[in-house]
């Protein structure tokens, strides 16, 4: 298996970085677009592979997408799949996100498919969801290959457990065609909030109304609502960002993150909060339009308690960055985390291999602080996030080369990785391949 080699990093970082456009909201919008009568202008675009994933999805549900300079021109409308055979690839919120709406296809039963990993992860929750609001899904053992029989939904009053936000997204995205009101109410657990939150937001900039309750865990969806075209800026990717603003937290730094001024709608603005909790000096720099981060080499204090129920997505950049804090540093509420593209909590454990000190106690990592950490073979699982954190990890070292799996993890979600990282002043040239 080919894996990619890394040499710590010595001195500084220093440079300035174009944040790339949010994933969690081009999925969105790319979505929400196809199902709008009309032509639907995005700015902001990826080359990460899961947003190829959900492109894949909507060309094969017959939808024009036409990408532009600075982005894309979605033509939204009726799904004509062109062969039954929808392509999800490894991206879980394509999938989850797109299942239900299988039902408004014209002709042919579309069959959604995808990678062998993605194939392993349970979606019976959704898959029963769906089929209460009067979705036919046909699909052996709960997994993918999944079929959708054509046909309105229902609608009706829907509960699912609220243990992953694409569930309840998917019930959100769909329920507008429903030919009465739908009611989705999440039970217990409760997780990954803000992502749901995300949906309705993006969905409101559509045309489409969602009233909340008070706890938050319940929503209802009137009927017969339609999609309509609109004009989407994507925000700076902040889960992105994480990785850089952890590297500026373990090297004296002088990085300026282009495009970020504040929190925005991200699901995960919270670590702006974390890394300046942790002692990590932040401004925003009028002069560069971006958060700045500068320090001659301040270590984190930590101390710090983290409720990661609803950015579980940030378990492998915090886990980074709270191993090399002083102080101890719990993580509660990490469940999401293991029902991810890997078990994260499971990988970030192998932190240990690097000398560092965490524990996972009962739904908590318990991660006390280490002043260095040494080089080690790492399983990446194949999983972007860890293999990038795991990868700051290893820079960080203070001995040792560190052999990591899957060496193009990375270009899931964050292609522009490694090219970031030369960018401030980390020589890629080290990162060499072996097998």
């Amino acid at each position: 298996m080919a894996k990619k080699k890394v040499t710590p990093h010595w001195g500084k970082v220093s440079g300035i970085v174009r944040v790339p456009p949010s994933k969690y909201h081009l999925h969105r919008a790319l979505i929400f677009g196809s199902l709008a009568d009309g032509e639907t202008v995005i700015h902001g675009k990826s080359d990460a592979l899961h947003i190829k994933d959900t492109l894949n999805s909507l060309r094969d549900f017959g939808i024009s997408v036409e990408q532009t300079d600075s982005g894309y021109r979605v033509k939204g409308g009726v799904y004509v799949p062109r062969n039954g055979k929808i392509r999800v690839g490894s991206s879980g919120s394509t999938l989850q996100f797109m299942l239900g709406l299988g039902s408004r296809s014209h002709g042919m039963a579309p069959t959604y498919d995808g990678h062998k990993a993605l194939r392993e992860r349970p979606i019976g929750p959704l898959l029963g969801a769906l089929g209460d609001m009067g979705i036919r899904c046909l699909a052996h053992d709960d997994k993918m290959p999944v079929t959708v029989m054509p046909g309105k939904p229902e609608g009706g009053y829907i509960r699912i457990p609220g243990t992953l936000s694409q569930w309840i997204s998917g019930l959100l995205i769909v329920a507008p065609f429903a030919t009465r009101d739908t009611i989705i109410e999440a039970l217990p657990p409760h997780n990954e909030l803000t992502y749901v939150g995300l949906t309705i937001q993006m969905m409101r900039q559509f045309g489409i109304w969602i009233e909340e309750d008070a706890s938050g865990t319940k929503w209802t969806v009137p009927a017969g609502q339609s999609y309509r075209p609109a004009e989407i800026h994507i925000e700076p990717d902040l889960s992105s960002s994480a990785f850089l603003l952890t590297l500026s937290a373990l090297f004296p730094s002088d990085i300026v993150l282009q495009g970020i001024s504040g929190k925005g709608s991200h699901p995960e603005s919270k670590v702006l909060d974390i890394i300046a909790d942790l002692g990590i000096p932040m401004a925003y720099d009028s002069s560069h339009a971006g958060t700045r981060i500068r320090h001659s080499g301040i270590r984190p204090v930590s101390g710090l308690e983290i409720d990661m129920r609803h950015i579980p997505d940030l378990i492998p950049t915090l886990s980074v960055v709270a191993a090399l804090s002083q102080g101890r540093t719990v993580l509660r509420n990490i469940g999401p985390g293991r029902m991810k593209e890997s078990n994260r909590v499971k990988a970030m454990l192998q932190l240990n291999k690097m000398n560092a000190r965490i524990a996972e106690h009962g739904d908590d990592l318990v991660i006390d602080g280490v002043e260095r950490l040494k080089g080690a073979s790492i399983s990446t699982f194949n999983d972007h996030r860890v293999q990038m954190a795991f990868t700051l990890a290893a820079l960080r070292a203070s001995e040792g080369v560190s052999e990591l799996t899957y060496p193009n993890a990375y270009r899931i979600s964050y292609p522009e990785f490694f090219e970031h990282l030369e960018l401030v002043g980390v020589n890629v040239g080290d990162l060499a391949m072996t097998r």
